[in-house]
């Protein structure tokens, strides 16, 4: 009846939590669509510049909110922190604030860093401007969602995120072209994604089972770096992404050029609806995993990470059999000017790069719940393995020796590599948890 019951609790908040995460993703998918078609294969490479750098503000969000919010599951039944929300709060509206300065005022030299070329560089220091506004309210986002779905309101989450995508594509359709401001009417509309979602999360006040209280406080720095101790994984996992894309963009360009950068662009995009579901299952697992650690109930903490690793391999094995045989028909969707090149590069790197999938989700969810038992290190030294150390030097190495070929293999390389590393340390580490 136990395991039932943990079973049961874990596909409630992974389903929950998978519908939330594909709802943003779908937005962002959305959002590519309309730029491809207001802006084609260059606007689309100008989106893929600039993505490292938005990409950093969801990190440090992602970095607050999964920190913060595991400290408060873990602490939740025994000595709650009533000021924990509120500090990180404060501390991530003054982080997201930094970044607006630095990317108005240093928007050209960041942009030439990220790859820019003469034929992207103005289309992304428009969307850039613009989309900078929006970081400390995406990051206000990420640290809300975390806490208050850790805070046992996984429904209220996935609403919100689902709302959040429904009304935002609205409001991009009708800038993009209604308006006729093409991209940058495109980078309006995000400024209110977050904003609407934090409108809703508002009503968790009215949760009757709410712990969670909103009292504003000045950041304490050692709360702080305990926060950072847990989170930091979770943002160099984000920030990988951004990373991997600027290294990816650089070496496609050498070797290639900018419809081979638009591919890559698509392909990204494709993945975000794959990763959704991973990281759907690993937020369902991950506050059930810090609660139970917190209980020292080890029996259960075994049966949820089991659970989540079997239901990776199942959504992995459906998402690239779906790819490989509907590959034509998902690239077109995001190829309005029937570019035959962009259908070549990116058919072609489909079969290749997804067969990441197999073992990504794995990987996430390992990292997640090594955090989620107070394990940073393991999962730490997992990020690094999987975001740089093995991935950065795989799509430049393996590029340069077998052309495009290579930087599609490099990340199925890299995820394989690593998900070796993250069983054998859940095989050394469970074990001697439960006896």
């Amino acid at each position: 009846m136990e395991k039932n019951g943990i079973i049961r609790e874990f596909g409630n908040y992974t389903l929950k939590n998978i519908l939330a995460s594909l709802g943003l993703s779908l937005y962002v998918i959305i959002d590519t669509l309309f730029i491809a078609l207001a802006a084609g294969a260059i606007g689309l490479a100008a989106l893929n510049i600039v993505l490292p750098i938005f990409n950093l503000f969801n990190s440090v969000g992602l970095m607050f909110g999964i920190g913060g919010a595991t400290i408060y599951s873990m602490n939740k039944e025994t000595k709650p922190n009533e000021t924990l929300y509120g500090q990180l709060l404060i501390l991530g509206i003054l982080v997201g604030i930094f970044f607006i300065i630095v990317a108005n005022t240093f928007t050209y030299q960041l942009l030439y860093i990220m790859g820019a070329n003469s034929q992207t560089i103005n289309v992304a220091a428009s969307y850039l401007k613009i989309i900078s506004f929006a970081a400390p309210l995406f990051i206000a986002n990420y640290i809300s969602v975390n806490f208050i779905r850790n805070d046992g309101n996984p429904k209220l989450t996935m609403f919100a995120t689902l709302s959040e995508t429904g009304f935002v594509v609205i409001i991009d359709y009708i800038f993009v072209f209604g308006f006729g401001w093409g991209m940058n009417g495109a980078a309006f509309a995000t400024l209110f994604a977050p904003l609407i979602s934090l409108l809703i999360l508002t009503n968790h006040r009215f949760f009757p089972k709410r712990e969670l209280t909103l009292k504003l406080k000045f950041p304490n720095i050692s709360l702080v770096k305990s926060v950072t101790r847990l989170g930091f994984p979770s943002l160099l996992t984000e920030m990988s992404t951004g990373i991997s894309i600027f290294v990816f963009n650089i070496v496609l360009l050498k070797i290639g050029g900018n419809y081979e950068v638009a591919a890559y662009g698509v392909i990204t995009n494709i993945s975000i609806i794959v990763l959704a579901f991973f990281n759907g299952v690993s937020f369902g697992m991950q506050p059930l995993v810090a609660r139970e650690y917190g209980k020292n109930n080890w029996i259960n903490v075994k049966k949820l990470i089991h659970s989540s690793l079997s239901t990776c391999i199942i959504i992995a094995l459906v998402c690239y059999c779906f790819l490989v045989a509907f590959k034509y028909p998902v690239i077109n969707i995001f190829n309005n000017a029937h570019s035959h090149l962009l259908v070549i590069y990116a058919s072609y790197g489909i079969p290749f790069y997804f067969l990441s999938t197999f073992f990504s989700g794995i990987n996430i969810n390992t990292m997640l719940f090594f955090v989620s038992i107070n394990q940073p290190k393991l999962s730490f030294f997992i990020s690094i393995l999987r975001g740089y150390l093995i991935l950065l030097p795989s799509i430049v190495i393996l590029g340069y020796s077998f052309g495009v070929t290579g930087v599609w293999l490099s990340v199925p390389f890299t995820e394989f590599i690593v998900s070796l590393c993250g069983i054998i340390f859940l095989q050394n580490t469970l074990p001697k948890r439960i006896k």
